[in-house]
């Protein structure tokens, strides 16, 4: 029998009893769902899964897609899979049920696209940036962009990209030439080229919507003068019919390490006299309408994370607990019966730590989801604000937390199968390619930390900081409550006493000694602050396993139960306290890195 995805039990254990995702069915929005329907959509994604990614995932990965010079080639069983979930209406599950979605909560579609993520990462990629590139123009586009653009999009009809990186540019937005000029019709004429462009081109849908950010003619300079187009590749008509091909051209696919279902392109736009593009919403005002589907696809590729780390961590646990190899220290015995891996305390470290990253990720990424859902359905505008600043605050760490401890734990799941896990016969090594680009695009670790530290945590007077300290407060307090958990709200209040001490040494380095320095040591703030978080949400899942522990579970249960309790000890006895050395770094303002001149490397 083949390893599980996922483990269901977990994902239940997330949705049902730490997210009480239930409780949505009493909001009008979701009033027509109930528990059997969340769990029918998650059955559906499974089953899809099961059927249409696993079995293609190898072949996937080793045949990558090429370009001929005239057309994107790539094996037909990525369209047969994509093509399924299409039909399975999974492209925006949480969409209206009016633009054909199952207006799904947000933690509920993101529960059940897992198994679609988990199984086939990239591959299903195509179908998370269309849904992105539907909800902004949704979001921001006019009434006749929304009916030419968003149906064919959530129908699958279209597929969608976001095409903002230049060659010279990179991540530098400010920098970006790509160049738009007005018609006299109203429209305008793109010229310019991007890099990096997931699913930039490709046959498996009618047409690609790709939404572009330029710089009209006579701008600003700098971020404040980028706008936002749609730029599709073939023109369409009032009444949707497709028309002639428009000026956007591949010049080329890159060839990645992992990740490889998904094309990633090189665009050409108006090699031939400019590529029609319609604006989205005001000049200049394009970056701000962009940062709609980069925050979305920042909480996609947290998440994209943590599952790829979640499977990698049930892959090599089943291979663990079905291989044997070797005896305990104690048995002296050379005729005794091996053992499977599983009983070595050493791999029990390496399965232990898997379980307190990937788990602890996707809970803090199914968190942001639930976030999501508030700020749109909960109750009182007071409640949807405050959901829309914890998750503005949190977004640079449930990107990169997932991002940067995900490939960790596909690390160690190489490592549990030992020479077994560097050769292609299992996939945990392609699991820790494909995983090792999220730490990279929708904003490197080192761009999330810089906006985490120089932006979030000072923005509207520490509004979002002081909020998400107090929510953590509040579960510290109510953990003291139990004996099980008393200890470890402790620890974890110390964390956060050190945290707050260190965040005021931070800023305050930014007054008195200059942004440069303050932000230096960026990176090892973001960290110290998610392993804070992470340990937040794992006093969370250990506050519920034990008071269902106490209600007397039947063995599975207890099992499980005593599973979440022993990860939430282990991230607080081998993870969490490294905040004290980070801490110590932090509140010197070290220099170190600040100090390097050019010369001496």
């Amino acid at each position: 029998m083949p390893a599980p995805i996922l483990n269901r039990r977990d994902l239940e254990f997330m949705l049902y009893e730490l997210f009480d995702a239930e409780s949505m069915t009493s909001r009008e929005r979701y009033a027509d769902h109930n528990r059997e329907t969340f769990d029918a959509a998650i059955d559906t994604a499974q089953a899809l899964a099961e059927r249409y990614l696993v079995p293609i995932r190898s072949k996937v990965d080793q045949n990558q897609p090429t370009f001929d010079g005239t057309r994107v080639n790539m094996i037909p069983e990525i369209k047969e899979a994509l093509d399924a979930v299409t039909e399975a209406g999974l492209v925006s599950p949480s969409a209206d049920f009016a633009a054909g979605g199952m207006q799904l909560p947000f933690i509920v579609s993101s529960a059940a696209c897992g198994y679609l993520t988990a199984a086939g990462s990239t591959t299903v990629g195509y179908l998370g940036l269309t849904n992105a590139n539907a909800n902004l123009i949704d979001a921001h586009g006019t009434e006749a962009q929304k009916k030419q653009w968003v149906e064919p999009l959530r129908s699958g009809r279209f597929a969608g990209t976001m095409a903002m990186t230049e060659p010279q540019a990179g991540s530098s937005l400010a920098d970006l030439t790509t160049s738009a000029v007005k018609t006299e019709d109203g429209d305008y004429r793109i010229t310019g080229n991007k890099i990096w462009i997931s699913g930039g081109d490709h046959d498996l849908n009618e047409n690609i919507v790709h939404l572009v950010l330029a710089r009209i003619k006579g701008a600003p300079k700098g971020v404040k003068g980028i706008s936002l187009f749609i730029v599709p590749k073939i023109l369409v008509a009032e009444d949707g019919t497709l028309g002639k091909r428009n000026d956007v051209h591949l010049a080329g696919l890159f060839h990645k390490m992992g990740g490889r279902g998904q094309t990633s392109a090189a665009l050409s736009f108006g090699e031939k006299g400019g590529a029609v593009g319609y604006l989205v919403g005001k000049e200049n005002k394009g970056l701000s309408y962009m940062f709609h589907m980069m925050n979305e696809a920042r909480v996609m590729v947290g998440t994209g994370a943590a599952l790829i780390a979640l499977t990698g961590y049930q892959y090599s646990l089943d291979y663990a607990k079905a291989r044997p190899q070797g005896r305990l220290p104690t048995a002296k015995d050379p005729n005794s019966k091996p053992v499977n891996i599983v009983e070595h305390a050493d791999v029990k470290r390496m399965l232990l730590a898997q379980k307190a990253y990937a788990e602890g990720a996707m809970a803090l990424c199914l968190y942001g989801s639930q976030l999501s859902d508030d700020e749109r359905t909960a109750a009182t505008a007071e409640e949807r604000a405050a959901a829309h600043t914890l998750l503005d605050f949190l977004t640079p760490m449930i990107k990169t937390w997932p991002s940067e401890y995900g490939p960790k734990a596909n690390s160690l799941a190489i490592q549990v199968l030992g020479g077994s896990g560097y050769v292609n016969e299992h996939p945990v090594e392609m699991f820790y390619r494909d995983n090792r680009l999220n730490p990279i695009h929708e904003g490197t670790t080192g761009i999330q930390s810089i906006d985490l530290l120089g932006r979030k945590v000072p923005m509207n007077q520490q509004a979002g900081y002081r909020a998400f300290l107090g929510v953590m407060e509040e579960t510290i307090r109510d953990a003291r409550r139990d004996e099980a958990t008393r200890h470890y709200a402790d620890q974890l209040d110390s964390a956060l006493s050190l945290l707050r001490s260190t965040t005021d040494a931070l800023l305050g380095a930014m007054a008195k000694e200059g942004i440069e320095l303050a932000l230096s040591n960026s990176v090892k703030y973001l960290e110290f602050f998610g392993n804070v978080v992470i340990a937040w949400i794992w006093l969370r899942q250990g506050m519920v396993a034990s008071a269902a522990l106490a209600q007397g579970p039947h063995e599975a249960d207890e099992a499980f139960y005593s599973g979440k309790m022993q990860a939430m000890r282990y991230f607080f006895k081998f993870e969490l306290p490294e905040v004290d050395a980070w801490a110590t770094l932090l509140q010197n303002v070290d220099s170190t890195c600040h100090d390097m001149q050019v010369e001496w490397f």
